[in-house]
C-alpha cells in the first residue's frame, strides 16, 4: 500500500479538497493507497466555502476537522504533496519519500476563486495518481 500525505498550512481548504478527491479516485479506481492530510498550522475548522463547493461535486466534507501534520505522518508516507507550506519542521531525518509542491494560492473566501481552485486540485490529483501509478513504491523508510 502506498501512503500519500496532502499538506497545507491550515488544513482547512486545499489539502482537504485534495484528500477528498484522492479518496474518490481511490474508491472509484480501487487503488491501493492510504491517505492522510494535515496542516503545519491547523485552522479551527474547514472553510465553509470549501465545504459548499465540494458539495457541488457530490462530496461531503462537512464533518472533517483540520489537524496538525506530524513527523509520524510524513515518516510513513511515500509521497507528500504540499500546497502553500513547507514540511521542513516535521520531515523526519533520513526520510526517503518524495515531496511535490503544488503552487496553489489561497483564494481568500471568494466563491468563484474557490471553485476554480477546486477544479485545479481535482485535475492535479487525477494527474498525480496516474503518474505515481507507474512508479515503484516499496521504498525503505526510516523507522524509529
Amino acid at each position: 500500500m502506498t501512503r500519500i500525505a496532502f499538506v497545507c498550512a491550515g488544513n482547512a481548504g486545499r489539502s482537504q479538497m485534495a484528500t477528498a478527491f484522492a479518496e474518490r479516485e481511490r474508491d472509484n479506481r480501487e487503488l491501493d493507497i492510504e491517505l492522510v492530510t494535515g496542516g503545519t498550522d491547523p485552522a479551527d475548522h474547514v472553510h465553509q466555502e470549501v465545504i459548499d463547493v465540494m458539495n457541488e461535486e457530490g462530496i461531503d466534507i462537512s464533518d472533517r476537522e483540520p489537524r496538525e501534520i506530524t513527523s509520524e505522518d510524513i515518516e510513513s508516507a511515500a509521497y507528500v504533496v504540499t500546497m502553500g507550506c513547507s514540511i521542513d519542521g516535521v520531515q523526519p531525518e533520513g526520510w526517503e519519500g518524495e515531496t511535490e509542491t503544488w503552487e496553489i494560492p489561497h483564494p481568500d473566501g471568494d466563491a468563484e476563486a474557490v471553485r476554480a481552485q477546486r477544479d485545479e486540485i481535482e485535475h492535479r490529483v487525477k494527474e498525480f495518481l496516474e503518474r505515481i501509478g507507474s512508479k515503484p513504491v516499496d521504498r525503505p523508510h526510516r523507522t524509529r
